[in-house]
């Protein structure tokens, strides 16, 4: 009877602690744009009803996307890039500021799959932090050391983040030879470093050699 109830009770822990893994990201990703469009309806909404004289609920965050839209076509030409730069080193300037903002923008062009940034090249696999244990990084950039003898060893620059903050972690130069690039997106090796393992592909495969 108490192996039954043992049983019993360990199916009900699995199954609540799927259900938990499901429910806590649809969540805190529904309690997170909730809390973000109430604030900017807070913040614009008021100023747009006094002006229009009606109440619209979503009017201020429409008006936060048409804002959005409206600095990015800004920064597309010569005076717009020299405006948010002058307003971005004056952010620099401020040392609680500095940190916060850097760690946010360095953050957001990581994430920025697809555009102009090249935070995140590459994803690698290397041992670390002793021989046999393997962790995941992001190729950098890549550079050569010439020693007083050759031949010359060609390096990655390895941003080997530590989860759940992406923006913390540390750089590695690895030798090429002993990296070994892994057929992932960056987005892929965002996910499957932030979630701990969890969001991983069944198999991890090399990339191919690219031969000239």
């Amino acid at each position: 009877m108490t192996g039954v109830h043992k049983t019993f009770f360990g199916h009900v822990k699995t199954t609540f602690l799927r259900g938990v893994v499901v429910i806590v990201p649809l969540g805190l990703t529904y309690w997170f744009f909730r809390a973000l469009l109430n604030a900017v309806d807070g913040i614009f909404s008021p100023l747009l009803t006094n002006w229009l004289g009606l109440q619209i609920p979503g009017l201020g965050f429409v008006t936060m996307v048409v804002l959005i839209l409206t600095v990015g076509l800004l920064t597309r030409n010569l005076v717009g890039r020299l405006l948010f730069a002058w307003f971005e080193n004056l952010l620099r300037s401020i040392p609680f500021v500095r940190s916060v903002y850097s760690g946010i923008k360095d953050l957001v062009n990581a994430f920025n799959i697809g555009g102009s940034s090249k935070t995140f090249r590459l994803v690698v696999m290397l041992e670390w932090p002793r021989k046999g244990v393997f962790c995941i990084g992001f190729v950098t950039n890549e550079s050569v050391f010439a020693g007083p003898e050759p031949p010359a060893t060609e390096f990655y620059h390895v941003y080997i983040p530590n989860p759940p903050n992406p923006t913390s972690g540390f750089l590695a130069l690895i030798p090429k030879a002993e990296a070994v690039p892994l057929a992932l997106s960056v987005e892929e090796g965002l996910k499957l470093v932030l979630s701990g393992g969890i969001v991983t592909p069944a198999v991890l495969n090399r990339l191919p050699i690219a031969h000239s």
